[in-house]
């Protein structure tokens, strides 16, 4: 915890995790940074693994946090270093044998050649992996009463399959349970949808992964601290291979959504001129992917949980010690900072429409 000249800034936070399935052991280690930094949020909102992390920060006392991520993402560290060969057959191994397998506690395989691969008898929607795992380790790792408490506020994000529709379910407004979580998670085709109230659902990230939305559309009267933390970086250098080339389509498809967001909230905030409330986005996205493979998403491996975690933890550590006293935090209107190729955090403004080159 933080000493106590290292406390928070006077200002509310809101934590807002991506989804990335696998990657998401990177927020693991970026909520270890805030918790060590005395940052503690007021606010999680989450989607697809985003809203299983949140689920459990919130669904946990702050000195059980931690415990119950591991318990999730079960890091295997080793003090050696391998070959960067050595360690990409392995990432890649790791997330063909997920693929194959499964992964435990959370889906597992069906089957197109008879039901003794689907052992839930699981009359859901047809998908590639059933889910229904997921909710025996939600139970074990988020108490629901916890969760609904309101300390911190909890928000979960899904989309409609059918209306297309931004879902929130947010503990301030009703109660949560371990299906909405596993209904934010459910990326089409390969996990199925949930259906919760009447309605299908799908991973929020095929709309929102970073969903931002629901805490710039509800700031508040004080000033606001949004921790958001996005697993998909934006900017990468270019790619050499068809693996790599894969890998940065992926970062692209989903880092664009969050830029776009950003965009759009920055010109709403501007149009409000004075009367805008005062906002900080402190946008931290998971950079250092070089060891990442395609396949990255289904990489449960320990030792890759173990790099995500402590690169989160570094990345966050990094970001509190140069906006700490920095003056950057409580301004009017919507800031947005961002890390620059120097390791500098900056105010960056995105443009509306695409830029003349």
């Amino acid at each position: 915890m933080a000493t106590s000249d290292e406390q928070a800034p006077s200002a509310r936070i809101a934590l807002v995790l991506s989804g990335g399935n696998a990657l998401g052991a990177y927020q693991a280690g970026a909520y270890q940074a805030l918790d060590e930094a005395g940052w503690l949020p007021d606010w999680v909102v989450g989607a697809s693994a985003g809203a299983i992390n949140g689920a459990i920060l919130c669904g946990n006392p702050p000195e059980r946090r931690l415990a119950a991520l591991e318990g999730l993402w079960r890091p295997a560290y080793d003090a050696s270093e391998s070959h960067p060969a050595a360690d990409q057959s392995r990432r890649t191994g790791a997330a063909a044998l997920t693929l194959a397998a499964g992964q435990p506690g959370l889906f597992t395989p069906r089957s197109m050649w008879g039901p003794w691969w689907n052992p839930f008898g699981n009359p859901e929607p047809s998908s590639l992996y059933d889910t229904t795992p997921m909710l025996a380790t939600l139970a074990a790792l988020v108490d629901v009463d916890t969760l609904n408490d309101g300390h911190p506020r909890c928000s979960i994000t899904a989309v409609d399959v059918a209306t297309g529709e931004d879902v929130v379910f947010d503990s301030a407004r009703r109660r949560l349970e371990h299906a909405h979580v596993r209904a934010s998670a459910a990326l089409l085709p390969a996990f199925p949808p949930v259906e919760v109230d009447g309605r299908l659902l799908g991973d929020a990230g095929i709309s929102a992964n970073l969903p931002l939305d629901v805490v710039l559309a509800e700031p508040g009267d004080a000033p606001l601290l949004c921790v958001a933390i996005d697993l998909l970086p934006l900017r990468a250098p270019p790619p050499a291979t068809l693996g790599e080339t894969v890998s940065r389509m992926q970062d692209l498809m989903f880092a664009t959504q969050s830029r776009r967001a950003l965009a759009a909230w920055q010109a709403l905030y501007a149009a409000q001129g004075p009367d805008a409330p005062a906002v900080t986005v402190l946008h931290i996205a998971y950079r250092a992917q070089e060891r990442e493979v395609s396949g990255k998403a289904f990489d449960f491996s320990g030792a890759s949980a173990a790099h995500r975690w402590q690169s989160g933890r570094e990345d966050v550590a990094r970001a509190v010690a140069q906006v700490r006293g920095g003056g950057l935090v409580g301004q009017p209107g919507l800031t947005v900072l961002e890390e620059d190729d120097g390791g500098r955090w900056r105010p960056v403004t995105w443009p509306m429409r695409p830029i003349d080159v």
